[in-house]
């Protein structure tokens, strides 16, 4: 029998969590927010971000958001975020992708500090990822993580195939499940013999951005399945995942929608908690010269989906 993962409950876990700590944080006089970005109006874009701001809204942050036009230049929307970056009240800043063609992505995000990159998408952040070290992760991976961990699959020692190499999951996800232990195998579109590297793993994740890529003839009876992907048809919602002829095959399996999508509004939610006890506890240790513990145990307050996702297993140090 296999089991459908239920992302959706999982992620009200998360984002109950949230709204827990940050009620204990605003006890003490620090409301974390939110700062959101949007460049033009692509329908998608906007639907999205109206979505991650009312989560916002719903867990008790503040939300402050920006909407620039499409025409706006790569040096408006770099001050815009230089702004946000030096307003000390602003724990996160979003910015909505993709951008009109105009704008690079990359230089724009690289203009937000580490510390507020909830996105977890700066090459600073990716730095911090790679070496092991704490900070922000992007929020699909470790929402992804997050996923594995309540359903009690054991990361390592298992062998793991991700299908698909992008640098907002593949890769990041990549190095996460490496630093839990796990052997990672990475596919993409220049692989030869798909089914060669999917059945021979115990958890098979696919964020591909091909519908249906994945059916039976890739996956071995016991496999947990993650479906990343997501794609409107006009027959509704499907992944990248087959998943209909999967059942009875995989063990688990996330269902489209329903499964990693959920997650990552919760993780980002989880980000911006997570960066406000980190400028709590920076501003902290600024004031007392390094002297004083009292703040500085309030990032241990995130949760366990963020620290599992974000610390090396002990054996990886």
């Amino acid at each position: 029998m296999t089991v459908t993962i239920n992302g959706t409950g999982i992620a009200r876990d998360v984002r109950t969590h949230v709204t827990t700590q940050v009620t204990r944080l605003a006890a003490r006089g620090v409301v974390p927010c939110l700062a959101s970005i949007l460049v033009g109006d692509d329908p998608a874009s906007a639907v999205y971000i109206a979505a991650k701001r009312r989560a916002v809204r719903e867990a008790g942050m503040r939300d402050v958001h920006r909407h620039l036009p499409s025409d706006a230049t790569q040096d408006q929307v770099a001050s815009v975020i230089d702004t946000l970056a030096a307003d000390t009240a602003v724990s996160g800043i979003l910015l909505q992708l993709p951008l009109p063609p105009q704008l690079s992505a990359a230089t724009l995000i690289d203009h937000i500090p580490v510390g507020k990159d909830v996105d977890g998408l700066t090459t600073a952040g990716a730095g911090l990822l790679a070496r092991g070290r704490t900070g922000l992760r992007p929020c699909t991976p470790i929402g992804v993580v997050a996923l594995l961990d309540a359903e009690h699959v054991e990361l390592k020692g298992s062998y793991v195939t991700i299908v698909g190499w992008g640098e907002l999951v593949g890769r990041p996800l990549a190095q996460l499940l490496l630093h839990r232990g796990a052997t990672v195998t990475v596919a993409h579109e220049h692989t030869t013999d798909l089914g060669a590297v999917t059945r021979g793993a115990d958890i098979v994740i696919v964020a591909a951005g091909v519908p249906g890529l994945i059916g039976r003839e890739h996956i071995t009876p016991g496999t947990t399945v993650i479906d990343v992907g997501i794609h409107r048809t006009p027959g509704g919602l499907v992944g990248d995942v087959r998943a209909a002829e999967l059942r009875g095959i995989a063990e688990r399996i996330t269902p489209v929608p329903g499964g990693v999508g959920p997650m990552t509004i919760a993780m980002l939610l989880a980000n911006t908690l997570h960066a406000a006890e980190g400028n709590l506890r920076r501003t902290a240790e600024q004031r007392d010269h390094l002297g004083d513990d009292g703040p500085r145990t309030m990032a241990a307050s995130t949760g366990h989906a963020i620290h599992a996702a974000a610390r090396p297993s002990r054996s990886a140090r």
